[in-house]
C-alpha cells in the first residue's frame, strides 16, 4: 500500500499589515505507484478549491477598515469606476498592462492564470498576489531578469 499524503497551504495580506493562512493536508491510500500522478492531480484540485474557498472569509482584522471593510491600498480615498477598479496598486496595474500589451498576451488567458493560481481574476488581486502574477508574467515572456536590473527601460546597459 502506497500512501501519499498533499498539502496546500495560502497566505494572504490584508489591511493594517495583517495577514491570515489557511492550509489543509490530505492522506490517500494507493495500490499502484502508476496511480500516483493522477492522484496527485486530483488531490491538488480538491485541496486547491477547499483552501480558496474558505480562505475568502477574512474574519477578525486588528483595525477594522473603512465601513465597507475594505480598502483601495493606495491611501489616497478616490475610488474608481467598479469595472475599472483593481485591488493592486496602480503600478502593479500598469505593470501588468504593459507586459500583456507589449507580449501580445492574450487578457482571457491572464485572466485564467489569475483564476488559477489566486481563485480571482486579474482585477481582484490584492498586492502579493499581484506581484505573483508579475513574476511569472515576466518568466512566462522570457524578461525575469535580476533584481535591480528588471525595469530598465530596453537599450539601457
Amino acid at each position: 500500500m502506497i500512501t501519499l499524503e498533499a498539502n496546500y497551504s495560502k497566505k494572504i495580506g490584508l489591511p493594517g499589515y495583517s495577514s491570515h493562512q489557511f492550509s489543509v493536508t490530505l492522506k490517500s491510500e494507493l495500490s499502484d505507484v502508476a496511480q500516483v500522478e493522477q492522484e496527485s492531480a486530483r488531490l491538488y484540485d480538491v485541496l486547491q478549491q477547499s483552501v480558496d474557498s474558505n480562505i475568502q472569509q477574512i474574519g477578525f482584522l486588528p483595525s477594522e477598515a473603512k465601513s465597507n471593510g475594505h480598502q483601495n491600498g493606495n491611501g489616497n480615498g478616490h475610488h474608481k469606476p467598479q469595472d475599472d477598479k483593481w485591488a493592486c496598486s496602480d503600478k502593479q496595474r500598469d505593470l501588468i498592462l504593459k507586459i500583456t500589451d507589449e507580449n501580445k498576451l492574450d487578457k482571457a488567458k491572464v485572466d485564467q492564470l489569475a483564476q488559477d493560481r489566486f481563485g480571482k481574476g486579474v482585477k481582484a488581486l490584492n498586492k502579493l498576489e499581484a506581484s505573483g502574477l508579475i513574476e511569472e508574467l515576466l518568466e512566462q515572456t522570457g524578461q525575469s531578469k535580476p533584481r535591480g536590473q528588471r525595469f530598465q527601460k530596453a537599450g539601457a546597459r
